[in-house]
């Protein structure tokens, strides 16, 4: 049997209910009765292309799969089934079928889990953000645990018979959200099944004061004389939510009424900082900023330090977890702890939330960022510090530092799309005897640790320890932090 050894951050759980792996504990959670009708919040309406809908079935469903949907089985076919949970009996009706496998929708469960609960949200199922509110906490983190170790072991990496996890409090917890806005200017969130917008009045896994100054925003383009095109908003706040950061994009090329639309939002929400105004983006060309009221940057407090970030640069986004998250990466490898005066690495730095702890522990920290929107914050943070800031590509970066100096640590936390082959060849190559490795992606996570284990030289790493930690409650999404030695 696989052991599941957990770490539940305590910090923030005041007044939730302690989080539990056991079926006993599972069962006690609101369980639903063994027949249900899918209702608003989750029932299939049919394909979008207006196609007649396929016979309904009653289905057996399975295990959890990557991307929020529950695997079940027709007649030897696959099908993935939002909405469902492992256990249960559905009636489906599939509203997309494909050679190799179906998307079905629930029409009804026939048999529930008793991992199934009323959803706190009342968009739930509409609305495209969140895809496990039907289970109770215990269980969600069980199916990413499930997820990720069979992903791990399909990509051909051995994962260790324990995978930590790393949880908080699964609500509010959001520093960052973006809200479109429909042709009323309510804003919500893009639905499930297509991209129409969802208009909302609460989203439960944000800090309020997103929400608060999302519907703020929402008000004031309906009752600005200047009439404003906005299509999106995109909200950050610092853990405490006493500063806020506001990114608008324009519909329009038209500039008029910036100002006044900033200093009314702002005078409902004193917590908001600065706005900036951006275009819309097109095939090939980024959105680019046109305007800009107030603050660029704000503070944010985080594992004891006050990190400068800037308007648009990348900030992890779980407030409950991120001091966790950062002890994990540069305060927990052992490289860290035994070793002064060695050099660290951090790849793909951001505003420097590792490399600012690393500094604290390393003679030299090297902190490597390509985006513009973070390397100033970045080299800010780590002002006064052993720590310096390269601006350049990762790969850029290793082609011409690795036949320099070697690394006591590299720590590497690239976007959803990996490492990819050359630079794990290189890291490899570079042979640091301590390699962190944070990823949001499983797959290309899986495919990336194959490269960096399976040296046809035999001078690849080990996996040392493995946690999953859980930034995403209510969503598949999940971390992970991979300790790998030579």
């Amino acid at each position: 049997m696989k052991k599941c050894g957990a770490h539940i951050d305590r910090k923030h759980l005041a007044g939730a209910k302690a989080l539990s792996h056991s079926a006993a504990d599972s069962a006690r959670l609101k369980p639903c009765p063994d027949t249900k009708r899918v209702g608003n919040r989750g029932r299939a309406t049919g394909p979008a292309d207006g196609r007649n809908p396929a016979v309904e079935q009653i289905v057996s469903i399975e295990k959890p799969i990557y991307g929020g949907a529950f695997l079940a089985h027709n007649e030897g076919k696959a099908m993935f089934v939002p909405l469902a949970l492992p256990g249960e009996q559905a009636r489906v009706r599939i509203v997309d079928g494909k050679r190799g496998y179906a998307t079905a929708e629930v029409e009804e469960v026939v048999t529930a889990s008793e991992q199934r609960i009323t959803p706190a949200c009342p968009y739930f199922g509409a609305c495209g953000g969140c895809q496990y509110q039907h289970a109770n906490y215990a269980a969600q983190l069980v199916y990413k645990q499930e997820i990720l170790r069979e992903t791990l072991e399909r990509g051909g990496v051995r994962a260790p018979e324990e995978i930590e996890l790393l949880a908080a409090e699964p609500w509010a917890y959001r520093n960052r959200i973006r809200l479109a806005f429909d042709a009323n200017e309510d804003a919500g969130y893009r639905g499930r099944r297509s991209h129409a917008v969802i208009s909302i009045a609460e989203c439960p896994i944000a800090a309020p004061l997103l929400v608060r100054a999302g519907l703020a925003a929402s008000r004031i383009l309906r009752e600005l004389p200047a009439k404003l095109r906005v299509s999106e908003i995109s909200l950050f706040c610092d853990a405490a939510e006493t500063a806020l950061l506001a990114s608008v994009t324009l519909a329009g090329t038209g500039k008029r009424g910036l100002d006044d639309f900033a200093r009314a939002v702002a005078g409902h929400v004193p917590e908001l900082k600065g706005v900036e105004f951006l275009t819309e983006g097109s095939k090939g060309r980024p959105p680019h900023g046109v305007a800009q009221w107030g603050a660029h940057s704000l503070v944010y407090r985080a594992a004891g330090v006050d990190y400068r970030v800037d308007q648009g640069a990348f900030f992890q986004v779980n407030r409950w977890l991120v001091d966790a998250l950062v002890e994990r990466v540069a305060t927990h490898t052992r490289g860290a702890l035994a070793r002064h005066g060695g050099l660290a690495w951090d790849l793909f730095a951001g505003v420097g939330l590792f490399a600012r702890q690393l500094a604290d522990r390393f003679t030299r920290v090297i902190a490597v960022e390509s985006a513009p929107a973070s390397i100033a914050a970045l080299t800010h943070n780590l002002r006064g510090t052993n720590g310096s800031a390269v601006k350049a590509a990762t790969l850029e970066f290793l082609r011409r530092a690795r036949s320099g100096e070697r690394p006591d640590l590299i720590v590497v936390d690239p976007p959803r799309i990996g490492l990819g082959p050359e630079t794990t060849a290189m890291l490899v190559e570079i042979a640091a005897p301590e390699l962190v490795y944070v990823s949001c992606d499983p797959a290309t996570l899986a495919r990336d640790l194959r490269a960096l284990v399976d040296s046809r030289s035999g001078a690849g790493y080990a996996i040392e320890h493995i946690t999953l930690a859980d930034l995403f409650p209510q969503t598949f999404h999940l971390e992970t932090v991979v300790r790998l030695r030579r």
